[in-house]
């Protein structure tokens, strides 16, 4: 296993999280699945600079993405994004897609199940056959994340029956225990349950802060993981709560956390984040957040 960590968390130029990343110990990173941001080219040469390898891309659900939207053209429109990501991580030199299906926070369905589950199995199908006719290296993973995020998939078991209904050897499931913490019965039952399936493995602990600062056993999770067959990214993915109550003097004891220059955050990324619970982090707390992590997971990995 090695040290990774996603890109969508703090808005930054992308050298900025290479250097503290580098100086931290990992040695790749996940990044946050917006084409547009990462020109393949500038992308490589920052990547080789700070000696950092792309592991691989998540799609970024906002806006129109999403596979479950009963307007064809919608679906459609996602579907070639997905590819897009897929692409982007290809050319990077990455191994993996984390993929969720839904738009995130959409609590609210707008057609029936059985319409839902056959358009994502539909669209599935013909991202996997893009990605293993023309990126046979990558390897897709599935995302369940917890109900208060999405009402499609929550379950490791409902990610498992989606896959082998897909069918095919493309897809795995990318294994976030902060979400299936909420929604499994036993976590590390779940783990051995999906086993070599697992194809990416997100990090942050119970609460979503740094992992260690938390109630999870990193100790039992990893060792968990090994005996499952999986070699790959620990993806650290941190989303601290803001504390706007009278204890946390409504936000303002976290000022020295926080980051108010907005200017250059999109609306839609700054309402992604929002829409999370969290808010834009301040370099110092984001690279604590990131050294914090690192050094739970450290003894764990090469």
């Amino acid at each position: 296993m090695h040290l990774s960590a996603h890109t969508w968390m703090r808005p930054e130029p992308l050298e900025t999280t290479l250097r503290r990343l580098s100086t931290l110990g990992y040695t790749s990173i996940e990044l946050e699945g917006e084409p547009s941001l990462y020109p393949v080219e500038q992308t490589r040469h920052l990547l080789a600079k700070h000696n950092i390898k792309c592991w691989g891309t998540v799609t970024i659900m906002q806006g129109a993405r999403d596979l479950t939207a009963a307007n064809p053209q919608q679906r459609r429109d996602t579907i070639q994004y997905i590819k897009d990501v897929v692409s982007l991580s290809a050319a990077l030199g990455g191994e993996i897609v984390t993929i969720v299906p839904a738009l995130v926070g959409k609590l609210v369905p707008t057609a029936s199940p059985q319409e839902e589950w056959t358009w994502v199995v539909e669209a599935l199908r013909e991202i996997a056959l893009f990605t293993t006719t023309n990126h046979p290296q990558i390897r897709l993973g599935i995302e369940p994340l917890n109900r208060f995020e999405t009402y499609f998939l929550n379950r490791t078991d409902q990610t498992l029956a989606l896959i082998n209904e897909v069918g095919g050897d493309c897809y795995g499931i990318a294994f976030d225990p902060f979400h299936l913490a909420l929604e499994e019965k036993d976590l590390l039952s779940a783990i051995r349950k999906c086993a070599s399936r697992i194809t990416d493995f997100h990090a942050a602990d119970h609460n979503r802060l740094a992992a260690g600062d938390g109630r999870f056993d990193w100790n039992e999770i990893v060792h968990t993981l090994k005996e499952s067959g999986y070699d790959g990214a620990l993806a650290v993915e941190c989303m601290p709560p803001i504390d706007r109550s009278p204890v946390g003097r409504y936000g303002l004891s976290q000022t020295e956390n926080l980051d108010t220059n907005t200017t250059e955050v999109s609306p839609e990324r700054l309402r992604f984040i929002i829409d999370h619970g969290s808010a834009l982090l301040s370099d110092e707390y984001y690279t604590y957040l990131m050294r914090r992590s690192a050094e739970t997971l450290k003894p764990f990995v090469g």
